[in-house]
């Protein structure tokens, strides 16, 4: 499992001032049609009302429901962050009487066919070990990953919920892409790994979004008819996919749907 000093590291050392140059470059890029229908910058700034959570959760109270399907689940985290990200969404699950597992990858550091293969490493290690299909919970790029490993074992998975990942329409109709590409070194719409990001897995697929998103444009994580089975409109800030109790209680709802 990689953490945030290693990563820092493995980067400097890395990173020559020629690969820096060509990353800064590709966070420079300048594409202002392909950024139609992203959140406003002001929108943007409400994401920090992450800062804020974990004061406010010993006084968040909502009653969650006991499951009657229990089922096993492998909780895939966002872009640049990792599974203590998806924590508190894992715990409440887990009280549910569902079974949640890690994505096994430690922080999301962006798109790989090395982290695709890993990945279904882990889904035929947790299918096999519970002897039964799962379901893939994805926030942001952790659910494009999830649609991704759906397609390639749609036996193994019964079902898909992504939580304001972007997966229609432009890859840069968000306030992240630059980002994107000064870490992970390719452009958002060049990612090393063979696929149609909007291609529908062969399984069932719900999308949660919100038009409160301040990352992804709302359209892009909703999706068309096709690209998904179901679109779920939430009232929540992109992070607030992970720890709001509306989010939690559409997750336990999705999870009862046969």
């Amino acid at each position: 499992m990689v953490n945030r000093q290693t990563f820092l590291e493995d980067t400097r050392d890395a990173l020559s001032e020629t690969e820096l140059a060509r990353r800064i470059a590709l966070a420079s890029e300048d594409y202002p049609d392909q950024e139609r229908g992203k959140p406003s910058l002001l929108r943007f700034a409400g994401e920090l009302d992450l800062l804020l959570e974990p004061a406010r959760r010993p006084f968040r109270r909502f009653a969650i429901p006991k499951t009657a399907r229990p089922q096993t689940i492998i909780v895939m985290p966002g872009f640049a962050t990792g599974p203590n990200r998806m924590r508190y969404m894992a715990q409440k699950l887990e009280e549910a009487g569902h079974t949640t597992k890690r994505w096994g990858l430690g922080r999301n550091w962006g798109v790989a066919e090395a982290s695709m293969e890993r990945l279904e490493e882990r889904l035929v290690d947790v299918c096999e070990r519970y002897d039964d299909k799962v379901v893939l919970l994805g926030w942001s790029l952790g659910g494009l990953y999830s649609r991704e490993l759906a397609k390639r074992h749609p036996d193994r998975i019964s079902k898909v919920i992504t939580m304001g990942s972007p997966f229609s329409g432009s890859p840069r109709a968000n306030n992240v892409w630059r980002a994107y590409q000064a870490i992970a070194g390719h452009r958002v719409d060049e990612a090393p790994i063979e696929t149609d990001i909007a291609a529908k897995p062969p399984v069932e697929t719900i999308a949660l979004w919100s038009p409160g998103d301040g990352a992804i444009a709302p359209r892009s994580a909703a999706g068309q008819p096709g690209e998904r089975d179901r679109a779920i409109a939430l009232r929540c800030t992109h992070a607030g996919f992970t720890y709001t109790s509306e989010s939690i209680l559409a997750v336990l709802a999705e999870l009862e749907r046969a």
